[in-house]
């Protein structure tokens, strides 16, 4: 049906908030919208329309790596993933509860990850599900925008006109996964580079003469053809191997093939490069070659992966494939709440917004879920604070120059920086961001606090 402003008018009251799209910003901004006072429909097309890229109709799916990033302290993808733990985000207590052996990284199953989240979201008595594909955004209420890089063509169309801009995009690849039985383990090593986080990968090593024979066979195999007329835009840091080997016969081996911080117990030594493999799930029985994603055709992809020592027999349970990434042009269209500036009742929140990373959307989805709860109930609306990995993300998104904006991770780049007195304090970088992680982290905690102190304020009202 797709009509969102078609209910009787008694139904449709400002306390309910409709959130459109099932994923991880999504279910995230549901979930905090529905602990805000609200209620909440939130409505995922599938099973009744699928995407190019999702298998399954469960909500928040990982299409891509099972890898939310490193989770070492310190770092500015843990400052992220803290704030958002300590701000009870269903999507990181999700993430707690389904995590596999990653080294120093967050990872998770994915099929219990969704199932995690999907179970909980359909148990709130505070949100509706509505599997219903939407075609429309409401004309009036207050409404989520969360339908990700793979919006539909009709819900795309509809908000290339709300935002009126023209359509961004950029191709993303995703990595094959293999059967962990199928890798010889006589070759294959288990080991972290430098021992982080203990002996989680499984590593294929090659010796100069097994790199040169498996990168010429990359650099000719075929690949699946883009779409007609349109330019090819690559986000940088997830390029397909075969992109990446293009810019030079070494560039793998200084990026997801590098050998740096291992030792092959067969002969002692560092390899001349390695492939890694990931652990997919919590039986172990599935393993993901980490920083492989491509864009092969499916035979391309079985002939060159099988060169890898190790994996010459191997049985690949999903093949890489390509899909398109959509996101609108937000300094345009956002404030730093995540509203639309024209029309304030409408937000978005996750990749659409021009963040990447599956915890970067969730935190946009975060921020969302907040506000519009706080718009439904009547109350100031929240800027996350200046120091915070969220609040450098929202700024990010409102703030960057329009000629050419760009997706982002975090990044310490985006946060606000140290003061020339504290910088001169930490000779090393280490040090430095490690002080900025906690005096975001104290900024957090406050602003946290205050912000809830509002809500239960609010709920205590008769």
């Amino acid at each position: 049906m797709g009509e969102l402003d078609d209910k009787p008018e008694a139904y449709r009251t400002l306390k309910e908030i409709i959130v459109i799209g099932g994923g991880l910003a999504g279910v995230e901004a549901a979930w905090q919208a529905a602990r805000g006072g609200a209620h909440v429909r939130l409505f995922e097309m599938r099973p009744i329309a699928k995407t190019p890229a999702h298998r399954t109709d469960k909500l928040a799916e990982i299409v891509c790596s099972n890898s939310l990033k490193s989770d070492e302290p310190g770092t500015a993808p843990y400052l992220l993933k803290e704030e958002l733990r300590r701000a009870e985000s269903l999507v990181m207590e999700a993430a707690t509860a389904t995590r596999v052996p990653a080294g120093a990284a967050l990872a998770v199953d994915r099929q219990l990850f969704a199932e995690y989240i999907t179970e909980r979201i359909e148990a709130e008595p505070s949100i509706e599900l509505v599997r219903e594909e939407v075609t429309r955004i409401p004309d009036d209420g207050i409404a989520i925008i969360a339908t990700g890089p793979l919006s539909s063509e009709a819900l795309t169309f509809e908000i290339m006109k709300l935002t009126g801009s023209d359509q961004l995009y950029f191709y993303d690849a995703i990595a094959p996964i293999v059967a962990a039985d199928s890798v010889d383990r006589s070759v294959a090593f288990a080991a972290a580079r430098y021992g982080k986080g203990g002996d989680d990968y499984l590593n294929c090593p090659f010796d100069r003469e097994q790199y040169a024979v498996f990168y010429q066979a990359l650099i000719e195999a075929n690949s699946v053809p883009l779409q007609r007329f349109e330019e090819t835009r690559w986000f940088e840091s997830c390029l397909p191997i075969e992109e990446l080997a293009r810019r030079g016969v070494d560039t793998l081996r200084y990026g997801p093939m590098k050998p740096v911080g291992l030792v092959d117990p067969r002969t002692g030594r560092e390899p001349y490069a390695a492939v890694q493999l990931r652990q997919e799930n919590l039986m172990a029985d599935a393993y993901s070659l980490v920083g492989f994603q491509n864009h092969l055709r499916y035979g391309e992809q079985a002939r060159v992966l099988r060169l890898i020592p190790g994996m010459e027999n191997v049985e690949f349970l999903q093949f890489g494939q390509i899909h398109r990434n959509t996101y609108i042009c937000s300094p345009r269209v956002l404030q730093p709440t995540m509203q639309m500036r024209e029309r304030p009742e409408i937000f978005f929140a996750g990749q659409i917004t021009g963040v990447e990373g599956y915890v970067e959307s969730v935190a946009m989805g975060w921020l969302a879920g907040v506000n519009a709860a706080r718009l439904a109930n009547n109350q100031a609306l929240v800027e996350a604070p200046p120091r915070s990995a969220t609040g450098a993300l929202a700024r990010y998104v409102a703030t960057a120059e329009t000629k050419n904006f760009q997706p982002v991770n975090i990044t310490f780049a985006l946060l606000q920086p140290l003061d020339e007195q504290d910088r001169r304090r930490f000779r090393r970088k280490r040090d430095r961001h490690q002080f900025q992680v906690e005096l975001a982290l104290k900024e957090w905690n406050a602003w946290l606090q205050e912000t809830r102190q509002q809500v239960t304020a609010l709920q205590a009202t008769p």
